[in-house]
């Protein structure tokens, strides 16, 4: 009899193919005599649709809310249904005995298999190949050590809560919410706390009175000093120019004394290894890249390149049984110029300097840190974006086992009269660490400054022999950028007052490190958030639906209570009928909260259309970056539909006619969906030389950008 290996991905099965000598083509799979290989194309089975229940569910209605059926069922996914019943024959053949599941190693891979299993009525007993990492190495001995799959019996119930939750609550909120207001509103467990902190966020930045102050800074020959006001938790601000002229004009010529001189020695141990929001905040700071680009470019890296191990994790540490390894990958990094100097310290190292910060068991959830892998590190053919999350994965890797960066700070307050002045300098000891991050900037023509103070004593004086006023205003705020974003989700737990739920939320955040990138490409794919360079500002659209919503559904609070349930269910120590009760009782209480809602709070009206999918009306173009509405098209331009309710975005038909380019609906659809459209057939005005050009769309009210390039002669 044969064994059935199921991949989440055809890649995957052909690379687990080529490693179990599966060399015979099948239709949707690969075989040997001893296995056959196929696979899933991610999802390949979901949820039934509110209609697939009862035809008539198709409409909208209050009153056919809420919608909870006794058991959710399933249904093959209508875009890969024809791989879906590849599996199928495959399963149900005599030939087959067993099965093995291949798919990711987590909640949601898990989830693939299972509902593939469910689906097809299989009844084959089947194993689980768990592994971390896609090399050769690591797919053979993880088939030589397969698990029963029973063991993962806890994780799919796990998996299957959250999905039934999601379809719970999104489907019945959205319905609820939106025949409440008639708009088009997409509501959802994890992306509705997320949309509130965004909100809250620019809220506050809305609600910021900056204020004019002034610094002063004196001028002692050898070094400089910044006033500060002992009385007042020694502030620099003066908020009073008046009160600044005085002071700059009775220090300035006067003579004071070193009141303070105060010097330590600091140590600053390795970060730890990346998980996989560490990475896409570095990636984010760093590069711009978004968290969506992070993970597609780090799963490139662990798929296809074999460079990275497993990247959907959220573990920082490793477990002791790879401790072996990490000399191997040290000294195969050492075999590539970037990182010989470096890694030839590591495999110089008598001992590797192996501490909890690095190894610990107990820190490991399903999958340990992102670590370059002890395959073939071949990177010669890299993209620019995969060699730079595969740069910092390995710089990452590399200065866990170097020494403490050390480094000196000096204080100093200079006393002239009745005034305070504050010096500090920082003075690097030993890089340890850091020096790979300081080769990295010296490559990039970047460098750290250092502040060095001379070496003074306690009653030495000196002369302010200039003081120098500086206007400056007070900041709102930073708006959310998505490495800031990350972090918040992360530690969601700070906006919670449970100290039980605190905890928790600390474990888990909103979301998981695989899902907070589609989240954050799912609030600005409905219209809630738009990208302003690196910042995300919520629309106007988003600013009323938060302001309508529960604080129930709003809160991280209910995120942690589903989280720990979910944790719970996954640990054995949960029930799942118990957590679906609560899920069902949450959905009728969202019902009742949409229909008895009283507010003045007004969305444009908006079409919608059939279940869980929002659908854009015939004639819409896309969503309005502004506030949320929906772009349509007359004669002369491309508008909002909210232009009633103030929304002034409008892109003119003629705004490009001078070079040539016609503003019709498909280029503003890929203007809206992606901001910008390459290759543009353009005319350049001033010699009517036929030249490429980029559109951007760099406002949000219409403006546009264009950038010629490549200009073709005569």
């Amino acid at each position: 009899m044969k064994k059935l290996v199921i991949a989440e991905k055809p890649s995957v099965g052909r690379d687990i193919a080529r490693v179990l000598k599966c060399d015979k083509r099948g239709n949707g799979f690969l075989y040997n005599d001893e296995y056959i290989v196929s696979w899933a194309v991610g999802h390949l089975v979901t949820l039934w649709e509110p209609e697939d229940y009862d035809p008539s569910l198709k409409k909208w209605r209050r009153e056919s809310l809420p919608i909870l059926p006794d058991e959710l069922k399933l249904k093959a996914i209508d875009a890969t249904k024809d791989q879906l019943e590849i599996l199928k024959k495959i399963i149900d053949s005599d030939k087959v005995g067993e099965l093995i599941c291949a798919t990711d190693s987590g909640r949601e891979g898990e989830l693939i298999f299972r509902y593939i299993y469910e689906i097809t009525g299989c009844k084959k007993p089947f194993k689980r190949l768990w592994i971390s990492s896609m090399t050769d190495q690591a797919i053979t001995q993880g088939f030589a050590s397969l698990k029963d799959g029973s063991e993962y019996d806890k994780l799919y119930d796990s998996a299957r809560c959250r999905s039934e939750a999601d379809w719970l609550v999104g489907m019945n909120a959205s319905r609820a919410f939106t025949l409440r207001y008639n708009a088009l509103l997409s509501i959802g467990r994890v992306q509705t706390p997320t949309l509130a902190m965004i909100v809250a966020r620019q809220q506050e930045i809305d609600a910021f009175d900056a204020r004019d102050y002034w610094e002063l800074e004196a001028d002692f020959g050898d070094y400089k000093g910044l006033w500060f006001d002992e009385s007042s938790n020694n502030d620099t601000k003066i908020f009073d120019k008046a009160r600044a002229d005085e002071i700059a004009a009775r220090v300035k010529g006067q003579t004071g004394a070193v009141a303070l001189v105060e010097q330590e020695e600091k140590k600053m141990p390795p970060p730890l290894l990346y998980d996989l929001t560490e990475l896409q905040r570095d990636c984010n700071r760093k590069y711009g890249m978004s968290a969506q680009e992070t993970l597609n470019t780090a799963q490139d890296l662990y798929e296809k390149r074999k460079l990275l191990t497993y990247p959907r994790t959220d573990s920082r540490h490793l477990s002791d049984d790879m401790i072996p390894q990490l000399s191997v990958i040290a000294n195969k990094l050492s075999q590539i110029d970037e990182y010989r100097e470096f890694a030839a310290y590591v495999v110089g190292l008598p001992k590797l300097p192996i501490t909890k910060r690095i190894v610990d068991n107990s820190k490991i959830s399903d999958h340990h840190a992102i670590i370059p892998t002890n395959g073939r590190l071949y990177v010669n053919g890299l993209s620019e974006r995969e060699f730079k999350v595969f740069d910092l994965v390995v710089r990452r890797f590399l200065s866990v086992f170097y020494p403490y960066y050390v480094y000196s700070t000096t204080k100093i307050v200079t006393k002239v009269g009745e005034d305070n002045f504050l010096s500090r300098g920082t003075t690097v000891i030993d890089n340890g660490w850091k020096a790979l991050e300081k080769a990295d900037k010296e490559k990039k023509g970047k460098k750290d400054a250092e502040v060095v103070l001379p070496d003074v004593k306690q009653g030495d004086t000196r002369t302010a022999k200039d003081v120098k006023s500086s206007k400056k205003k007070t900041k709102p705020p930073q708006p959310y950028n998505e490495a800031t974003l990350l972090s918040a989700m992360e530690n969601a737990g700070k906006f919670v007052e449970d100290e039980d739920l605190k905890e928790q939320l600390k474990e888990s955040g909103l979301g998981t490190p695989a899902t907070r990138a589609a989240i954050i490409e799912r609030l600005i794919h409905v219209g809630y958030v738009r990208r302003d360079k690196k910042a995300l500002v919520p629309t106007q659209k988003a600013v009323k639906l938060v302001a309508v919503c529960p604080p129930e559904l709003r809160s991280p609070e209910t995120t942690g209570k589903w989280e720990k349930g979910l944790s719970s269910i996954a640990k054995g120590k949960m029930d799942p009928e118990r957590f679906m009760a609560s899920i069902r009782r949450y959905v009728c209480f969202l019902v009742d909260n949409a229909d008895k809602s009283v507010t003045n709070v007004q969305f444009a009206a908006e079409g919608y259309g059939k279940g869980k999918r929002l659908k854009m009306p015939k004639n819409g173009l896309g969503i309005c970056p502004n506030c949320g509405g929906i772009v349509l098209e007359n004669t002369k331009s491309f508008y909002c539909s909210n232009w009633r309710n103030g929304c002034k975005f409008t892109i003119w038909k003629n705004t490009l006619e001078s070079h040539g380019v016609v503003m019709d609906g498909e280029l503003i659809k890929k203007l809206l969906a992606d901001k910008r459209a390459e290759n543009v057939e353009m005319t350049m005005p001033d010699t009517h030389e036929k030249a490429l050009g980029t559109i951007t769309l760099k406002t949000n009210i219409g403006t546009l950008e264009l950038t010629a390039v490549n200009i073709q002669k005569g």
